[in-house]
């Protein structure tokens, strides 16, 4: 397809890759996830549970069933990449048509942009946290106006920006060495924080004999339920994004058994680790401080020597590798299939990195109920019908047989009209629109408190109605067209 150089719809980072570009075997799918698993956001997932009230038991597993579940679209939407090495952005165009394939692309890549600032705002934090406790000082600095942050913040962020933008120039294939070198040592630094932590709490009796806050008598009785599903939709969200964008790395793959063998192995065990580390660790900082440090930057801060400086290494590293590969790399794909011949993959990065500062990410980790309930539960609406949609398309309508080249083509038979698939649009909406007004509720609750509990208790469940609802209505939509 080079003789298509000049399309709107082809450039050579989207092109599907060929013979020679086909060289991850399982065992980097595997590294893969394990390096954007042991990453702070990961942590926070269990530890956050932990603050809302559950105990270190129902959070690891909560956050182990939310993987199980994820790894079903993962792998199904993942083999659409591997047959065909195509990304996301182009394998959406079998389902929204040529020119509506922007929307899911333009969806799936702001919210990569929101973790983009959020990975990054973490990172630099890291770097601040753990360099003022290893020299004694507190380098927050003077509060910045309007922003909500010190000087020393905002110059630690800025610093951690722009370290990322050098990998950004190097692509993919140097990610998929950092990960797969990195990946043990993060698994080893996981293993001597619990270490460190079950030492300091005197064993594990201590740790899982906290009773849940849910249990009679506790501060939140009788509450379990409904913060278990809107948690475990926040789980689905957390890879949700994975889900769909995995095309952009499996179809790098050798083979279907890479993709599928690395995948199996690499999420739900190692999630439900690092779930269980995690838990282990927030639930020892009660007994040694009194208090949850559901945060592993904090945690660290709380520590001296040379484990600072190794937390300090290790975050970096981790943070770096995590947020390119599960952030930058999809977004920049995204962004350059929406003007091919205008905006590359480095370009694509730059916007990404751009609008991740414009979001104020620290504004978003305020809370852990803006963490999970806002930020993951809500983009999970947005996205799971999307994930809908094109497992729909694939699987159910075209059972699995793509035609490549008109993926390519301005007139082929994924123009629809005008380039837009109404029907795929239609779905779309569908499986959306129930769910925003709990979104509402959740995020706003002084200005949308008069919407009623029917609403919420749907978007309790956003993920799973999206989808499902997305799924069905495409379906039927679809079902007596010619494809």
């Amino acid at each position: 397809m080079t003789d298509r150089a000049a399309d709107t719809l082809w450039n050579r980072d989207i092109a599907p890759t060929g013979p020679e570009q086909r060289t991850w075997a399982w065992y980097h799918f595997a590294a893969l996830w394990v390096g954007m698993i042991v990453a702070v956001p990961g942590w926070r997932l269990a530890s956050g549970l932990i603050e809302q009230g559950m105990s270190a038991g129902q959070a690891a597993l909560t956050v182990l069933l939310g993987n199980l579940i994820v790894l079903a679209p993962l792998l199904l939407i993942g083999h659409a990449g591997a047959r065909y090495g195509i990304p996301y952005a182009v394998l959406a165009r079998a389902a929204f048509g040529t020119r509506g394939a922007r929307l899911p692309a333009i969806a799936r890549a702001l919210v990569a942009c929101g973790w983009f600032g959020i990975q990054t705002w973490i990172g630099g934090e890291a770097l601040l946290t753990l360099l003022g406790v290893f020299i004694g000082k507190d380098l927050k600095g003077p509060a910045v106006p309007l922003l909500g942050m010190g000087v020393g913040q905002m110059l630690a962020f800025a610093t951690f920006w722009a370290l990322q933008l050098f990998f950004v120039r190097k692509g993919l294939m140097t990610i998929r060495r950092l990960e797969t070198w990195t990946a043990p040592i993060k698994i080893l630094v996981c293993i001597a924080l619990v270490w460190w932590a079950v030492d300091r709490a005197g064993g594990l009796g201590p740790i899982f004999a906290a009773p849940s806050a849910f249990v009679p008598g506790g501060a939140r009785e009788g509450q379990f339920w409904a913060v278990f599903w809107p948690s475990l939709t926040g789980m689905i969200g957390f890879w949700g994004t994975l889900a769909l964008n995995i095309p952009d790395f499996t179809r790098f793959a050798r083979s279907q058994r890479d993709q599928v063998v690395g995948q199996a192995i690499g999420l739900p065990p190692g999630m439900g680790l690092i779930a269980l580390a995690s838990v282990i660790t927030t639930s020892a900082t009660v007994v040694i401080y009194g208090r949850a440090i559901w945060d592993p930057v904090a945690l660290s801060g709380t520590l001296s020597g040379p484990l600072v400086l190794l937390g300090l290494i290790v975050i970096t590293i981790d943070t770096i590798s995590c947020n390119i590969a599960a952030n930058l790399v999809c977004a920049a794909y995204d962004f350059s299939s929406l003007a091919p011949g205008r905006i590359s993959y480095r370009a694509g990065g730059l916007i990404t990195a751009v609008i991740g500062v414009l979001i104020m990410p620290w504004k978003l980790l305020a809370t852990t109920g803006g963490y999970i309930f806002v930020w993951l539960t809500g983009y999970s609406a947005l996205l799971g019908p999307i994930a809908g949609i094109l497992i729909a398309d694939y699987w159910l309508i075209r059972r699995t047989q793509l035609d490549l080249d008109d993926l390519y083509r301005a007139d082929g038979r994924y123009a629809y009209a005008g380039g837009w698939n109404g029907r795929a649009l239609a779905a779309f909406a569908i499986g959306v629109l129930p769910n925003f007004p709990g979104f509402l509720a959740t995020a706003a609750p002084g200005t949308f408190g008069w919407i009623g509990g029917f609403w919420t208790g749907l978007y309790a469940y956003a993920w799973f109605i999206g989808l499902f609802l997305a799924l069905g209505t495409y379906t039927a939509l679809m079902r007596n067209s010619e494809v």
